[in-house]
């Protein structure tokens, strides 16, 4: 390993406790670990934000959290982890929105800092210390982070969008009745 270099510790200290966080709150998700709501729990909390059907909701939010997180502590196919995972801390952002910035007040600051965080990481790669560096897997060339970047993008925009469509559409029938 020869002397150690403190960037790829740093890389290292935050892969693991943004990974392990992420991961952690997709196992609740996922498994009902650590006080969640399990899938089933998972869903009805979906779509009562706005996400339908809530079952794969809660299913791809999970995955994202806990695989994403997963892949970002071990620093194994970074961009495609990094980029799950903001992307799925994006869909937190968009339910908090209109509380405003505050975690105090409800607001997103939590899931923004965490897929800043993730999204940082998926830009800057894993660093020497990594899964990926072991292998000597490939997966953090330019192309993979633009790809993975871009396929996050658009599935979140989508996802958002038609949140936000199902809400619109929920407060419409409201008014009517």
């Amino acid at each position: 390993m020869g002397r150690l270099h403190r960037k790829d510790l740093g890389l290292l200290a935050v892969r693991l406790g943004t990974g392990g966080v992420l991961c952690a709150h997709g196992a609740q998700k996922l498994f009902g670990w650590f006080g969640g709501g399990g899938i089933d729990g998972t869903a009805k909390a979906m779509e009562s934000m706005g996400f339908h059907p809530g079952k794969p909701a809660a299913i791809a939010s999970g995955v994202a959290e806990a695989g994403g997180g997963l892949l970002l502590a071990l620093g194994f196919a970074t961009p495609a982890a990094a980029a799950a995972a903001a992307g799925a801390m994006a869909g937190a952002v968009a339910v908090h929105w209109k509380s405003g910035f505050f975690l105090t007040s409800g607001g997103y600051e939590y899931p923004a800092y965490l897929g800043f965080v993730a999204a940082t990481l998926g830009l800057s790669g894993p660093g020497r210390y990594s899964l990926a560096r072991i292998m000597g897997c490939r997966l953090d060339r330019p192309g993979m982070v633009l790809l993975s970047f871009g396929v996050a993008t658009v599935a979140t925009a989508a996802v958002v969008a038609r949140r936000e469509q199902a809400l619109a559409a929920k407060q419409e029938e409201a008014r009517q009745h």
